[in-house]
């Protein structure tokens, strides 16, 4: 029996994707080839990789404004180190937004370049919250923030005006709601929540701000460089990128961005709704800032737990456990997360509430 994933990544991915990237790996485009054996310089695959960047730019609205999608290796993690290598010059500063575990290990590494001032953290309230009312400094060469926080559930809904460019870590909520993305000068994304397996990061760039550091920058680290080659510098990590080709492909014929946020917003409502009804539980994040992605809460009577757990692993539930952060529970409601999986988790709130009383 399929389980109801709430994991918070590696996550579910839509099961035509599932299906498809099998039938690759045995027999990729009827070439009698595995897509694991088969050369990333092959005319199959420069294919493959040619329509993921441009379906990216596509979907998100940026084909044509002097944006370059690039699908390249390390995680998130590395994007930690690219930024500043690339966009931070010698001797200058830059800014960040503190809002989470991800968002705090991005500061870690842009001091190693330069001066990295924190515009505003919530890390004192465990970061249940996004902070607001703080200045961006015009001196800093870029802003940095992340739009989703998947341990805390905390998403920003408004991002500020800037007058440098503005930098997001979108990995958990990439492709799940509408957005001017034009607003950004650089996206990154690891493709394991919204948009593939875990061994490729979307990176989406506008051409326009790199090149001014001064920096020596080494190869791997160089946007400009992975530009040039066509996001193929290095071998490229070849299944995660045709299961995100895959995954794109879904979501386009879901009817875009749009059509899927109102599935994302009926999901979390549902959920968040029963989180405020039931007396048995509380959810850990300001209401304001709730992520529509990664539902935090926690039992008000934590004796009730070997109960809950019991009904809700017989409903077929997997990966509902919060992180211990934050503990408790952590619903992860990404763009394949049916909302029938949704319902059946509250139907196990429900059942909790009705055995307790």
């Amino acid at each position: 029996m399929k389980k109801h994933n709430f994991s918070a990544g590696p996550c579910i991915l839509p099961q035509e994707v599932f299906e498809k990237s099998a039938q690759a790996i045995l027999n990729f485009n009827q070439s009698g080839l595995s897509i694991l054996e088969i050369s990333h310089r092959s005319k199959d695959f420069i294919a493959v990789m040619e329509e993921a960047r441009a379906l990216v730019l596509e979907l998100l609205g940026l084909t044509g404004k002097g944006y370059q999608a690039l699908f390249l290796q390390g995680g998130a993690s590395m994007e930690f180190l690219r930024v500043p290598h690339n966009l931070m010059p010698l001797g200058g500063q830059a800014s960040y937004l503190d809002t989470g575990t991800w968002a705090n290990n991005a500061i870690k590494e842009a001091k190693l370049f330069g001066d990295t001032v924190v515009v505003a953290s919530s890390k004192n309230e465990n970061y249940n919250h996004i902070p607001t009312d703080y200045i961006i400094p015009e001196t800093a060469s870029y802003f940095h923030c992340t739009s989703n926080n998947t341990i805390f559930g905390t998403q920003i809904k408004q991002f500020p005006q800037t007058a440098v460019p503005m930098i997001c870590d979108m990995s958990s909520d990439i492709f799940s709601r509408s957005l001017d993305f034009s607003q950004f000068d650089l996206i990154y994304a690891g493709a394991q929540k919204n948009m593939g397996p875990a061994g490729t990061t979307l990176i989406i760039i506008k051409e326009s701000i790199l090149g001014k550091t001064g920096r020596s920058i080494p190869s791997m680290m160089d946007y400009e460089k992975h530009i040039k080659a066509d996001s193929m510098y290095n071998t490229p990590a070849v299944l995660p990128v045709y299961s995100s080709l895959l995954t794109l492909q879904w979501l386009k014929n879901q009817g875009g961005i749009a059509a899927i946020e109102k599935k994302n917003e009926a999901k979390a409502q549902l959920l968040y709704n029963e989180i405020d009804r039931n007396p048995l539980f509380i959810g850990t994040a300001n209401k304001a800032d709730r992520s529509s992605m990664n539902a935090t809460f926690l039992l008000v009577d934590s004796t009730h737990q070997e109960l809950f757990d019991s009904l809700w692993k017989a409903a077929g539930i997997s990966g509902l456990p919060g992180h211990r952060s934050v503990g408790g529970y952590r619903a992860s409601m990404y763009n394949a997360l049916p909302i029938e999986s949704v319902q059946v988790l509250v139907d196990a709130m429900q059942e909790l509430e009705k055995q307790v009383k």
